[in-house]
């Protein structure tokens, strides 16, 4: 089955009370997901550490990602990407909440 789709369209309504995380592929070893952040955080103490590696491009908007171990945020806008490998502890410490902030994720083996 042919699929098409665009990042930046079909944005949920703001404000969102959480970030909505779109499947737009699962098969074994790859999971690709559209990500749409209206100003949320990670919450204080706490980290994600994913089994998978990950790459990320904000689409749209701007973020901030602490890497754990890194004295400051890192900071990241439209078209910046990061490649983190699995068990990287990281959190996001901010994202532009209008307009919305538009990830793409790609997890990987």
């Amino acid at each position: 089955m042919v699929r098409t789709g665009n990042l930046k369209r079909d944005l949920p309504v703001h404000p969102l009370p959480d970030e909505v995380v779109e499947l737009l592929l699962d098969r074994p070893g790859l999971r690709i997901e559209r990500i749409v952040s209206t100003g949320q955080t990670t919450p204080e103490g706490q980290w994600y550490d994913q089994e998978t590696d990950e790459w990320v491009l904000v689409v749209a908007g701007a973020a901030r990602l602490r890497i754990e171990g890194e004295q400051s945020d890192r900071a990241l806008g439209e078209g910046n990407w990061i490649l983190r490998p699995a068990h990287c502890r990281h959190r996001v410490t901010w994202t532009r909440a209008e307009p919305p902030t538009v990830w793409l994720a790609i997890h990987f083996r």
